[in-house]
C-alpha cells in the first residue's frame, strides 16, 4: 500500500524536482553554454581583425608618404633643377640666340619644363628647320637642332639673302657667299611657284653639275634656265625627269658636237637641241 503523495518514476527512481540542481538537455544552462562559447570566440576574431587594420593605415600613409617626397624632389626642391643648357647642331645661329629662344631657364625643375614649347619657340628661328629638347637627368637640358641649308642667293636692295631648298630665307649679308649661286625670279619666297620649281632643279643636280652652277633663273615654273661656269646655258624647262636630262648633257658634252655648244636645251628630252 503506497503512501499519499509520494511518486516515483518508472525506473523508480525519484522524478526531478523543481529545486534540484540537474536539467535538462535544452535546458537554461546547455543553452547559456552556448552562448559563453560563442561570445569568447567573437571576442578572439575581433583581436585578429584589429591589427589588420592598423598594418593597412600604416602602408597607407607610407605610401602617400613617399608620393610626396618623390613630389617635392621633382617639382619643388633644388635637388633637380636645370643647371646646363646644351646646344649641338648649330653653324649659322649662335648658341646664346638659341638657349634664349627656347626660355629654358637655369634653376627651373626638370620635371616642370615644357620640351613642346621650346622646341616650337626654337623651330621659330630662321636658321632652325628643326629641333629637339632632350632632358638629362639630373640637371642637363640638351637642344638638339637641325639648321636649314642655303642653296642660292637673292640680292634686294643691295643685300644678298641666302634661301634654302624651301625658299625660306636663312640668312643675308652685305655680299654673296662664294661659290652660292644666284637665283634670279619675280618674286622669290617659299609661296612662289618658280622659285621652288628653281630650288627643286638645284637640288637635284648632281655634284659634278651644281659645283659649277653660277644662276639659276626662273620665269614661270616650266621655264628654268641654269648658266653654268665656262659660258655654258643649259635651257632645263620644268623641274620633272631630272635624271634623264642630266644623262642627256653628259652625253652630249662627251660628243665633238657638245663639247663647242654654248647653250643646250633639254627641256623636251625627246628633242635635245645645241647651238
Amino acid at each position: 500500500m503506497s503512501k499519499a503523495g509520494t511518486s516515483r518514476t518508472g525506473t523508480g527512481e525519484p522524478a526531478p524536482g523543481p529545486g534540484d540542481g540537474t536539467t535538462g538537455a535544452g535546458g537554461p544552462d546547455a543553452g547559456g553554454g552556448g552562448k559563453g562559447r560563442r561570445g569568447r570566440g567573437g571576442g578572439a576574431r575581433a583581436g585578429r581583425r584589429g591589427p589588420g587594420r592598423w598594418k593597412v593605415a600604416f602602408v597607407a600613409l607610407l605610401v602617400v608618404a613617399v608620393l610626396a617626397a618623390c613630389a617635392w624632389v621633382l617639382l619643388g626642391s633644388r635637388l633637380l633643377v636645370v643647371r646646363h643648357v646644351e646646344v649641338t647642331g648649330t653653324k649659322l645661329a649662335p648658341r646664346d640666340r638659341v638657349v634664349a629662344a627656347s626660355g629654358i631657364r637655369l634653376g627651373r625643375p626638370m620635371a616642370r619644363l615644357g620640351t613642346g614649347a621650346a622646341r616650337g619657340r626654337v623651330q621659330a628661328l630662321r636658321e632652325v628647320e628643326s629641333a629637339r629638347i632632350e632632358r638629362h637627368w639630373p640637371g642637363t637640358v640638351r637642344i638638339v637642332v637641325r639648321e636649314r641649308v642655303p642653296i642660292v642667293t637673292v640680292e634686294r636692295g643691295g643685300r644678298f639673302y641666302q634661301l634654302d631648298r624651301n625658299g625660306v630665307t636663312v640668312a643675308d649679308g652685305a655680299a654673296p657667299p662664294p661659290g652660292m649661286p644666284a637665283l634670279t625670279a619675280a618674286a622669290p619666297g617659299p609661296s612662289d611657284p618658280a622659285t621652288l620649281a628653281a630650288l627643286r632643279v638645284v637640288v637635284e643636280l648632281p655634284g659634278r653639275l651644281r659645283g659649277r652652277l653660277g644662276e639659276v633663273e626662273a620665269a614661270t615654273p616650266q621655264s628654268v634656265t641654269l648658266r653654268l661656269s665656262g659660258g655654258l646655258t643649259v635651257v632645263w624647262g620644268a623641274p620633272e625627269r631630272a635624271d634623264e636630262k642630266v644623262r642627256l648633257i653628259d652625253a652630249l658634252r662627251r660628243g665633238a658636237g657638245g663639247r663647242g655648244a654654248r647653250t643646250i636645251d633639254v627641256s623636251s628630252p625627246e628633242v635635245v637641241t645645241t647651238r
